[in-house]
């Protein structure tokens, strides 16, 4: 049986692949409608359509190649219905890769999780 920490992993390796591929539209289930997102410059963005288009004109960028996050703990509240993935981002760009450390929030939503909110700090070396 996969553990909930387990199927998170998935779920994030699976983003992990489809930024990769540049295809925004297969990351929509993967977050909540009402989707928080702290970018790396401290940026908010609000909501799955504008996370969405702002995945698509990064796509769209000829320097960009993908987003990697690899997490290190993600760890299960009590009630087993919300959770938090912590662990390292890295941005790849033709020109140079930066990163950093990000918080992911999970929750289930009719069995499945998908991303309430992340925050992402940009760390240089």
């Amino acid at each position: 049986m996969t553990t909930p920490q387990d199927a998170i992993r998935a779920r994030r390796r699976l983003t992990n692949k489809m930024i990769a591929a540049h295809d925004a539209a297969r990351l929509r289930p993967f977050f909540a409608p009402d989707v928080k997102l702290i970018v790396g410059d401290g940026g908010l963005i609000l909501g799955v359509e504008a996370v969405i288009q702002a995945f698509a004109g990064q796509f769209a960028d000829a320097d960009f190649i993908t987003y990697v996050r690899e997490a290190d703990t993600v760890k299960l509240d009590a009630a087993g219905a919300r959770a938090a993935e912590h662990g390292r981002w890295t941005a790849r760009w033709k020109t140079g890769d930066m990163g950093g450390t990000y918080l992911a929030v999970w929750r289930k939503v009719t069995g499945q999780w998908v991303i309430e909110s992340e925050l992402y700090v940009t760390l240089t070396d």
